[in-house]
């Protein structure tokens, strides 16, 4: 049966920024009669002596799109209207990728048509990029491998940079304190109110592109700062579909792959400023190698107080002051697999309450979802390609002697192969 939605129209309704305040606000509806508003708040004492109010604005622009997603996906509607900010052509093709490749899996689970997608019309319009005068970079900080792994790179190379940190409580990780440096945060507040009344009347919900929407406010924040560059730590990932819906890839990461960064960097370029840079400079690695030079160059430091394990830190609500892992879903699973080459079995275990995740029988379809075997699907999260993760396990068997209870094929995976690409951000 067709998806039918409650409305007809998803409304951009208008954004709004306050100087004084340092506080955004990204309003959408439903037929005008189902709101939302979301905030951004900045810090204020952070504020450059001049801000380029021109290239803010066209910042807060992209973010308006991007946030959008986290609303249009309660009542999806094939129909979109703008109040404000209307899409020129080319930016209309960026909305599409977006509101379709990057919001794939929830189409997916939720059984929706690509006829059923939205469409954007556009009108005959360009809004040109400006110049932009910006000193130093804001690295993205999660609390992971990969974020904590580009600090120390770039404290290496005695490059000048302030970790980042995108809050949505009062709470951040600990672990962020011993970066040595000044954390910097801002704090998103989604309309918690207004999804919890949609919710109780049937709304869907789902996976958005999450990584966008962090991006897009870190942008803003890099703006309001007078800094040039937004980096982030995103590793050779995302690219490998988990099932097709048509002939368009389901993509959990798709917000994450090299194509989107590209995408998300032309559009900066091209709407906000050619001096702006954003992009990741990991973007060469794989994520087992990643993980190599994090147990080579980080896990001393912090070993026993990172985590990438989302469902124990960073489900609304959770405090995720001091970091842990659940050793139950397929992040912890997959983390497992990476470091399990590389770390001792005992020390690798001790982050998991001592407990082999190999071992662990309810964990059985997730490596095998994870490793290609059985027909069973790839999990939707972040996770690492299947002949990564076939080298991993094989680079541990050999080394460790671990033991899976089905047979993993084997793989001739380059995982040292730096790919190149033409982002230009790199160490």
């Amino acid at each position: 049966m067709a998806y039918q939605s409650q409305y007809t129209n998803f409304i951009f309704e208008c954004y709004s920024f306050d100087e004084n305040t340092g506080l955004a606000e990204f309003k959408y509806s439903f037929d005008s009669k189902q709101n939302f508003i979301e905030k951004l708040q900045l810090t204020v004492d952070l504020k450059a002596d001049a801000v380029n109010t021109k290239v803010l604005d066209s910042a807060l622009q992209l973010a308006f799109y991007t946030v959008g997603t986290s609303y249009y996906k309660t009542f999806p509607t094939k129909n979109i209207i703008f109040k404000a900010a209307e899409p020129d052509e080319w930016q209309a093709k960026f909305l599409m990728k977006l509101y379709h490749e990057g919001l794939s899996q929830f189409y997916f689970e939720n059984n929706i048509s690509i006829e059923e997608m939205p469409v954007f019309k556009y009108v005959d319009k360009k809004e040109a990029a400006v110049n932009y005068m910006g000193k130093g970079s804001i690295v993205l900080q999660s609390g992971g491998k990969d974020s904590l792994l580009l600090a120390s790179l770039l404290e290496q190379e005695n490059t000048e940079f302030s970790p980042w940190y995108i809050r949505y409580s009062n709470a951040y990780p600990e672990v962020l304190n011993q970066l040595g440096r000044p954390l910097q945060t801002v704090r998103r507040t989604i309309d918690m109110p207004a999804l919890k009344s949609t919710s109780e009347r049937g709304a869907l919900n789902g996976h958005v592109p999450v990584t966008y929407i962090v991006l897009s406010y870190a942008l803003i924040d890099a703006i309001w700062q007078g800094k040039g560059a937004v980096l982030a730590a995103i590793g050779n990932e995302g690219a490998e579909a988990h099932a097709y819906i048509g002939d368009m890839p389901v993509n959990h990461q798709w917000a994450k792959t090299r194509e989107a960064e590209q995408l998300f960097a032309k559009y900066v370029h091209d709407y906000i400023s050619p001096d702006l840079k954003v992009g990741s400079p990991l973007r060469g690695f794989s994520e087992l190698r990643i993980a190599e030079l994090f147990v080579e160059k980080c896990w001393e430091k912090y070993g026993h107080a990172f985590s990438s394990c989302n469902r124990a830190n960073y489900q609304q609500g959770t405090d995720n002051t001091k970091l842990k892992w659940c050793g139950e879903c397929p992040k912890c699973a997959n983390s497992y697999l990476l470091f399990a080459p590389f770390v001792a079995p005992k020390e690798l275990q001790s982050l998991f309450d001592g407990q082999d995740l190999f071992a662990n029988p309810m964990l059985t379809e997730t490596f095998k979802g994870l490793l290609g075997v059985d027909s069973v699907m790839k999990p939707f999260e972040c996770v690492g390609e299947v002949d990564e993760l076939r080298l991993a396990y094989h680079m541990a068997q050999k080394i460790h002697d671990y033991k899976l209870p089905f047979n993993v094929p084997s793989t001739d995976f380059d995982y040292k192969k730096i790919q190149t690409h033409n982002q230009a951000i790199a160490l």
